[in-house]
């Protein structure tokens, strides 16, 4: 298998880029998949909508004990029986220093032409902190790579990749020029609208986040505008979630993030510009990995944020990206 030759060409460019000496300000470390990833957060499982292992809180998926899907080169569609669990894919470092690779051991791969260094800094006015971090997303279908479950056609199989720097985006560190992607930004940057998160905060903590207050990030704070800014920055883990859902928000968004459940997702992934918030969870990954559990996108983090931030080594945060999927298994 070819995926197989990436893994090491990935491997032998990360190591030659730590031998970078512009590293200096940056931290990090690789992710252990064996004592790092909360293999229990596969879970729940369930096949024709019937839980068959209990686990964490998951969308309503498929009741039918069959479905149909198109399988080219195959003209006519062949059945299979609906099953839903939770699937790691993604990994995303949420870093003040531009081009630090956090998930990939603290590789620094560049260090000039970048705006905005991720300072927090405090408004005289009303006493508020405000910060900015830049994201990198990595493809990390990590069930797939250790075949863990082999043969199973639902699974992502691409290669690991870094798939997107925001220091090269231009809309990350100008709310005004984002405006091109979120024009309903608008609407929601008044008291009353961020007020209802609150509700969205409770939910989240308790079960699963409301998707009809999309402009919300739960206890984190509101979503727009998907820029890299934290107004109200309460803390490195709160803000560090934030910022992490924020961009997956413009993601989908830009059509590069696609939805994978509900009925719609048995056959194959399909086009969400608005993010389902009950389709992600999340684990931190760095500084300390969460290896117990995950959360839903915005749980409360004072239930487990305690020793997660501190100086120097721990201003700097990775997660885990764990992402609901329906599937026709045939």
């Amino acid at each position: 298998m070819y995926y197989k030759y990436y893994k090491y060409v990935f491997v032998a460019l990360v190591f030659i880029l730590s031998l970078n000496p512009s590293q200096s300000k940056c931290v990090g470390r690789f992710v252990n998949p064996v004592i790092d990833i909360c293999w229990k957060c596969i879970f729940s499982l369930k096949i024709a909508g019937v839980t068959v292992v209990k686990g964490n809180p998951s969308p309503e998926t498929s009741r039918k004990p069959l479905c149909l899907c198109k399988r080219p080169p195959l003209p006519f569609p062949v059945p299979g029986i609906p099953i839903s669990f939770w699937e790691p894919v993604r990994l995303v470092d949420v870093t003040r220093t531009p081009y630090c690779l956090v998930n990939m051991g603290g590789v620094q791969i560049a260090n000039t032409g970048v705006r905005g260094r991720g300072d927090v800094t405090e408004d005289l006015d009303d006493g508020t902190h405000h910060s900015f971090y830049h994201v990198h997303w990595y493809l990390y279908p990590i069930t797939y790579w250790l075949e863990i479950l082999t043969d199973f056609l639902c699974l992502e199989s691409s290669a690991i990749d870094l798939a997107y720097l925001t220091e090269l985006d231009p809309l990350w560190n100008d709310d005004e020029k984002s405006f091109i992607l979120n024009p309903e930004a608008v609407l929601f940057g008044n008291p009353l609208a961020q007020a209802a998160c609150a509700a969205d905060c409770v939910a989240a903590t308790a079960d699963l986040p409301r998707n009809e207050l999309f402009w919300c990030s739960g206890c984190q704070g509101g979503l727009y505008p998907f820029t890299g800014t934290i107004r109200d920055h309460m803390g490195g883990v709160q803000a560090s979630l934030l910022v992490a859902g924020k961009f997956m928000a413009k993601l989908h968004r830009e059509g590069l993030l696609w939805g994978t459940y509900g009925v719609q997702g048995l056959c194959d992934k399909y086009p969400m510009p608005i993010i389902k918030k009950n389709m992600y969870r999340f684990q931190m990954t760095y500084p300390l990995p969460t290896a117990r559990d995950c959360y839903p996108m915005g749980h409360s983090e004072v239930t487990w944020q305690g020793g997660k931030e501190f100086p120097y080594k721990g201003s700097d945060f990775g997660y885990l990206i764990w992402r609901n999927r329906d599937c026709c298994l045939l």
